[in-house]
């Protein structure tokens, strides 16, 4: 009788997982709909050769506004400590002799990867940590020009420097960035437009808090040039149409969507996917 009733038990459970999986698939779809048609536009920007029209697109009144933006492009670039190339566009985390690599394609705007990074990050997080792969992060910003606004670039900008504190730094004020408490809808206020709200997320990664220059260079935008240069970067990669996106050594996992491969929305889906990628 135990027995059976645990079999019964564990079933119900397998029941319950899998109604809850279905449902939050079909939630990440409704919520994925603007972020995959932002993306198109952006590869569409490109390929017509008005990718900067695009990225400087869009106004706010608390951040870096769009007359902001337009200087930052002629700006002097300063890159972050912890970056790599020309233009310090390669923000790679993780051992260097892990012998794979994750890459993590968002915009800080999506609403797809904060659903990803609040099921996923801490994994990531944790996985590059033990070594299992190094973590590469693409960083858009495409969603201004969708949804109006500046906060893609301005919370790209913080990123910045807070990676110029430390790669921990970066990773942890990422995962507030995206946090349910955080992370502004897209319909509402575009929060990331405003510095004031940028530095109140940064006081709950003890890293930034009072931090005096890393405070210093969000006020400043000091980061705004190398912004635009990860912006430009995340937008020359062709084989990327939405977000969030992750590729493993090159390959890009997901389910097949109507355009093209979706990031696993699950901690479960995402585990299974690493995994067999790593083996074959």
């Amino acid at each position: 009788m135990s027995n059976r009733n645990n079999q019964a038990n564990k079933q119900a459970a397998r029941e319950r997982l899998r109604a809850e999986r279905e449902r939050q698939a079909k939630k990440d779809r409704t919520r994925r709909q603007l972020t995959v048609g932002g993306a198109i536009v952006a590869v569409l920007a490109i390929a017509g050769g008005i990718g900067v029209a695009v990225a400087n697109s869009g106004d706010d009144s608390s951040g870096g506004s769009g007359d902001a933006w337009a200087k930052a492009a002629k700006a002097t670039l300063v890159k972050p400590a912890n970056t790599a190339g020309d233009k310090g566009t390669e923000v790679v985390i993780g051992k260097a002799d892990a012998k794979n690599t994750l890459e993590v394609f968002e915009d800080p705007r999506c609403p797809g990867c904060a659903n990803f990074e609040q099921n996923v990050g801490e994994q990531i997080q944790k996985d590059v940590k033990d070594g299992k792969y190094k973590a590469s992060f693409h960083v858009g910003t495409f969603l201004d020009g969708m949804l109006k606004g500046t906060g893609s670039k301005d919370a790209l900008s913080a990123l910045g420097a807070s990676l110029n504190v430390s790669p921990d730094a970066f990773l942890k004020y990422k995962e507030a960035l995206y946090s349910k408490e955080y992370h502004p809808e897209e319909t509402g206020p575009d929060k990331f437009a405003d510095n004031s709200y940028l530095l109140k997320v940064a006081d709950t990664v003890p890293a930034l808090k009072g931090n005096a220059a890393f405070q210093k260079a969000v006020k400043d935008g000091t980061y705004d040039r190398w912004a635009l240069e990860m912006s430009d970067a995340f937008n020359a990669v062709k084989d990327v149409t939405s977000t969030p996106t992750i590729k493993m050594n090159g390959t890009v996992l997901g389910t097949d969507g109507e355009r093209g491969k979706v990031a696993p929305a699950t901690l479960d889906a995402f585990n299974s996917m690493v995994d067999k990628a790593l083996k074959s």
